[in-house]
């Protein structure tokens, strides 16, 4: 490589001093960039981003929610990272479980019915009447084709293969023509169930135990009858960026002991907007859970697989973006299992099932026939490739990944638009290749 070269050429100065002299002189320009991008980022405050922020305060969050978090600034210490989601979130309800009636209708959906007790119906007819139509049956529809490699989208391209003794996982990546680029994961955890993972991906309350980016979490709304929630999220980023807001409808389906699990971000009035933290609108995380057989080889379902699809749009450029998920994906995904590990301990110790738990427990029922429907409405077929010949060896990358951090700096700063931060990029890419062929 040309970066070994030089920098053996360096080594064989004949003097520590002259070594050293080189040696700065190569890296100056690189960290000079970084260097500028920070403080650029720590210093640079518009005059209108506290504009209004005392007229923002949780008075405007309707009484049955949880209080507003604190808005970010400056002096506030990032969590340790974790990619995507957390956050220490609000204690769950306790309510007292309501007795269930379900009946299977022509059409294959299970229409559940729920009798209310205590607070636990406090908001299902606003729910009802405004939100439960944001998580519906073409949100199942579109999961299926995701699942079954049949949504018609451009081929994914595998981008990681790692495992542990408790869990495989592999990645894809594809990047349509338009919108973020889209990721899909596939995570099988030896040992577990489908009804435990499901709960414990649901469990907001529990998440802050091992999601370090999670910072704030509370329910908005919830229906008792299919189970769909309404809940606000503000994740932590690095001290360069603003937090981001998430407003999230979810639901879940199942069938047999598969579940599908919806969550998406939609709009939500009774929270408004803030400069800090940035709401992110385009939000996508939906998962399969289903019982497959252990990498023993015995033949027995013991295992059980998450299949992954996600996509937001955060505000940054696309290419930083793909940059930083590429560079953080193993180290976020290798804390998932010691924190379902510990969830699976709490449960089997007998401790009480948390509100969130128990909403995740609260499904529409439907059929392996219904869902077969789903699947073949759509002709397209997608593509599910190896790894591909566009993902460069990271060690060619060094002396780009410095320049790169200065330049992630400087673009989640300066909030001025897509434009302004695609410039940044572009500035910093020159910078990379120079320092290359240094």
């Amino acid at each position: 490589m040309m970066l070994v070269s030089v920098l053996l050429e360096i080594l064989r100065r004949p003097t520590i001093g002259d070594v050293l002299a080189e040696l700065m002189m190569f890296m100056a320009p690189l960290w000079i960039a970084v260097v500028v991008g920070v403080l650029v980022g720590w210093t640079w405050k518009p005059k209108w981003a506290n504009l209004g922020r005392e007229m923002l305060d949780c008075s405007s969050v309707p009484s049955n929610s949880s209080p507003a978090p604190p808005a970010a600034s400056s002096s506030t210490v990032a969590a340790p990272s974790s990619v995507s989601a957390s956050i220490p979130c609000l204690n769950s309800l306790k309510l007292q479980l309501p007795s269930c009636i379900s009946w299977i209708g022509d059409d294959g959906i299970d229409k559940s019915l729920m009798a209310p007790t205590g607070d636990s119906d406090r908001s299902s007819s606003q729910l009802k009447a405004e939100n439960s139509v944001v998580v519906a049956e073409d949100d199942l529809e579109h999961l299926c084709q995701l699942v079954e490699v049949k949504d018609g989208g451009p081929a994914w391209i595998q981008m990681m293969d790692r495992s542990t003794p408790t869990m495989s996982y592999k990645a894809w990546r594809r990047d349509p023509d338009t919108g973020p680029p889209q990721y899909r994961s596939s995570t099988i955890f030896e040992d577990a169930t489908p009804e435990l993972v499901r709960d414990f991906f649901w469990d907001d309350g529990f998440r802050l135990k091992w999601d370090d980016m999670l910072i704030y979490a509370a329910t908005l709304e919830e229906c008792p009858t299919t189970g769909t929630m309404l809940v606000h999220w503000v994740r932590k980023f690095p001290f360069f960026c603003s937090d981001r807001e998430y407003m999230i409808g979810r639901r879940i389906w199942e069938s047999g002991r598969s579940y599908y699990c919806v969550t998406k971000g939609v709009p939500c009035s009774s929270v408004p907007r803030r400069n800090k933290p940035r709401r992110v609108d385009l939000y996508y995380s939906s998962w399969c859970i289903r019982a497959v057989e252990s990498k023993r080889g015995d033949g027995q379902l013991t295992a059980c697989e998450v299949l992954l699809f996600h996509h937001e749009d955060m505000g940054i450029p696309w290419e930083i973006a793909k940059l930083g998920v590429r560079q953080g994906m193993w180290g976020a995904v290798k804390k998932v299992d010691p924190g379902l590990r510990a969830y699976q301990k709490e449960r089997g110790s007998g401790a009480a099932l948390s509100r969130y738990a128990f909403m995740a427990q609260i499904n529409t029922k439907v059929s392996a026939d219904y869902l077969r429907s789903l699947e073949s409405t759509s002709n397209d077929s997608s593509e599910v490739e190896t790894f591909g010949s566009s993902e460069k060896p990271m060690g060619r990358n060094i002396p780009k990944l410095l320049v790169v951090g200065g330049a992630i700096a400087l673009a989640c700063s300066l909030d001025r638009g897509l434009l302004t931060k695609a410039v940044i990029f572009g500035v910093a890419r020159s910078f990379a290749r120079i320092g290359r062929r240094l």
